[in-house]
């Protein structure tokens, strides 16, 4: 028997997903709150580690057993994060061995203002960008491409090509873009360093042309500087093919 998980949460008072040693994290509050439920001891796995700071709209889990009453769940689980639906799945189901794409949002409020309600959840740019460059920027990122400029120089990534499925821009009211990317899988810091990437070309300091020569697998350094994770979004994560986006 196997369960799965959709979960949302606030990533701003904890340190990333994944359980570590003396840190507050998503995975150790979940677990420990299935523990009780339970009665066992659970290990989740994830569609998509999240790092400090980053946020979730829809994040998939799944373990062993069988599935928690969702009520009873979210009643001994900390404000900031909540289980949406907790069912049962295909035996053997695995939240990210089965899964085939993942998707994210980062949010950028471009306005002179400080933000109230979104502060903390989107990244505030008083100057102004260029929003045709921004989308032709997310244009050229569909495809196969080398992302080796857009993850840190020390990784353990051995493979740097990534297939983006689909990504662009959105504008909401109030100077409120979203930056929305589907691919196979992500590597290290990449939508962060993508976002900040493509805010260089919006402002212009660097072009259009040169953030596609970024794309053939340029160094680290030739990109621009890593956006800050309290803008990120894990936006879903995708099963059997299935886009999101």
């Amino acid at each position: 028997m196997t369960a799965r998980l959709t979960l949302e949460y606030d990533g701003s008072g904890f340190a990333g997903w994944a359980r570590q040693p003396g840190q507050r994290t998503v995975q150790a509050a979940v677990e420990s709150a299935l523990a009780t439920v339970l009665r066992r001891q659970v290990t989740l796995v994830v569609a998509g580690r999240t790092d400090a700071g980053v946020h979730a709209l829809a994040q998939v889990a799944s373990h062993e057993g069988e599935a928690a009453p969702l009520g009873s769940l979210n009643a001994l689980l900390p404000d900031d994060v909540v289980v949406v639906a907790c069912e049962r799945a295909p035996d053997g189901f695995d939240a990210r061995r089965d899964c085939t794409s993942r998707a994210y949002c980062y949010r950028v409020l471009q306005r002179p203002a400080r933000p109230a309600l979104d502060r903390g959840r989107a990244l505030h740019c008083s100057y102004r960008l260029d929003r045709g460059a921004l989308e032709r920027c997310a244009q050229l990122l569909v495809g196969t491409h080398d992302f080796t400029a857009f993850t840190p120089s020390d990784t353990y990534h051995v493979r740097f090509e990534r297939d983006v499925y689909s990504a662009f821009w959105r504008e909401r009211e109030g100077g409120l873009l979203e930056f929305w990317i589907e691919a196979d899988t992500f590597m290290r810091h990449m939508n962060r360093t993508l976002v900040g990437t493509m805010l260089l070309v919006a402002r212009g300091r660097m072009s259009v042309e040169d953030f596609a020569r970024l794309l053939e697998g340029a160094p680290r350094s030739a990109a621009g500087p890593t956006a800050p994770a309290h803008g990120l979004h894990f936006a879903g994560a995708g099963y059997g093919g299935r886009r999101l986006l």
